[in-house]
């Protein structure tokens, strides 16, 4: 089976390496000829530089109508564009990553009910570590490439927005603990000492977001 990944984040790649482990033909696309140059040496499949809702693009990528597109850029709306075109060139299956909640309807009016919603996902483990009564530790591993890493806000972070902390790209906030308050994270939310978030971020990212909180590695 041919699997035609868009989009070289830190979870296409780590997508590919598990398809090119089970056997699979993967071809990778992205518009960053540098990301697919340093790509070339550790992943085996093909690549192609360009736009992946590109319709040529994927005619290019296309091998019959058993392949299978995944979109997994960071953004919700070219992940779905993508899926749509990879549809109507004559993808057997097509499925986007939809980081935005409120796309999800979006997705099921078009006829996409094949979507990967990471947030929701962690969400749920969530909800089974709390129900089920099992610790979450600072550090749970999800998978092979993703952790869940919790971290205190320091007293230098005292009235900031969650949004002005320069996190690393493969970092996601999905829960904020004040006490006994545990709620959603907002972009606009404002930390306040001894707070904690919870984060999905890529393993090799880990030392980088824990570095983000601490206090030698904020700037006002």
């Amino acid at each position: 089976m041919r699997i035609v990944i868009v989009g070289g984040s830190k979870f296409g790649v780590a997508t590919a390496e598990q398809m090119i482990d089970k056997g699979h033909d993967v071809v990778l696309i992205d518009q960053d000829r540098a990301k697919l140059e340093r790509l070339s040496e550790q992943l085996d499949c093909g690549m192609i530089e360009g736009d992946g809702s590109s319709p040529s693009l994927l005619r290019e990528a296309y091998g019959s109508d058993r392949d299978v597109l995944i979109a997994l850029t960071n953004a919700s709306d070219d992940n779905i564009l993508t899926a749509l075109v990879a549809r109507s060139v004559g993808y057997s299956r097509v499925i986007p990553q939809i980081i935005s909640p409120e796309l999800l309807e979006v997705c099921a009016e078009l006829g996409l009910d094949d979507t990967i919603t990471p947030h929701a996902t962690v969400a749920r483990s969530l909800c089974r570590a709390l129900e089920e009564d099992t610790e979450v530790t600072e550090e749970l591993n999800l998978s092979g490439a993703l952790r869940l890493k919790r971290v205190e806000v320091s007293e230098a972070m005292t009235n900031q927005a969650l949004n002005d902390i320069a996190i690393p790209d493969s970092a996601r906030a999905v829960a904020m603990i004040d006490g006994d308050d545990e709620r959603l994270p907002t972009p606009d939310a404002t930390l306040t000492p001894g707070m904690h978030v919870l984060f999905v971020v890529a393993a090799d990212d880990v030392s980088a977001l824990e570095g983000c909180f601490s206090h030698s590695g904020w700037n006002h």
